[in-house]
């Protein structure tokens, strides 16, 4: 393994080596599941179903497709010397537990300390669903996302928060309705002081 790879980053860098299978095979597993789940795959309501599932698919995990090289490339350098921080907050979000492959639904915080630019607004949203579209935990998503803040970016600090909640606790399980999952992490300045991480806790939380 590559020593510049971090761990959580192998799945998004070798997905590329798992053969694809054919829409007809995705069609058949659906079918079996269809008929493991004790209904027939055969019925009207049912009978076009494994296609809708493969195309449904294709969307909800379009993030393997997706590079957040191509999303952060753009930065804007004429920002009147700003270099406070840059703060979107409040994304919506949806991925799917890698363990039970049902929703996770949430928001998230970015947080960056501009070094040399600025990045669009909108990208710190993309750059979220780029990763989300993934088959993810919540701990690996906010890693994630603040790596690659802080390959593509260089910022002089970054903090990422997450809240999320999981349909594996609600729908399954415990059935623990309304409980979130807080996750954050911080690099750069973020990291070091911890005025900087109060500051961006206030502004989150106003």
């Amino acid at each position: 393994m590559d020593a510049r790879v971090k761990p959580h980053e192998v799945l998004a860098l070798d997905h590329a080596k798992v053969p694809r299978p054919s829409l007809k095979e995705v069609e058949a597993a659906v079918r079996t599941l269809i008929a493991w789940a004790g209904d027939d795959p055969d019925r009207e309501g049912l009978r076009d179903t494994p296609l809708r599932v493969a195309k449904a698919y294709r969307e909800l995990y379009a993030g393997y497709e997706q590079d957040p090289r191509d999303i952060l490339e753009r930065t804007f350098k004429e920002v009147g010397g700003y270099d406070d921080i840059v703060l979107v907050r409040d994304i919506p979000f949806h991925s799917h537990c890698e363990h039970h492959m049902v929703p996770f639904v949430g928001k998230a915080h970015i947080a960056y300390l501009p070094h040399d630019g600025v990045v669009g607004l909108s990208k710190l949203a993309r750059l979220v669903e780029v990763f989300a579209r993934r088959l993810q935990t919540q701990e690996n998503l906010t890693a994630q996302i603040l790596d690659a803040l802080n390959e593509h970016l260089g910022p002089r600090g970054a903090a990422v928060m997450l809240e999320a909640e999981h349909m594996c606790m609600s729908m399954r399980g415990v059935h623990a309705h309304g409980v979130k999952t807080i996750t954050h992490r911080f690099t750069g300045v973020f990291a070091e002081d911890r005025e900087e991480q109060d500051r961006f806790f206030a502004m989150v939380s106003r």
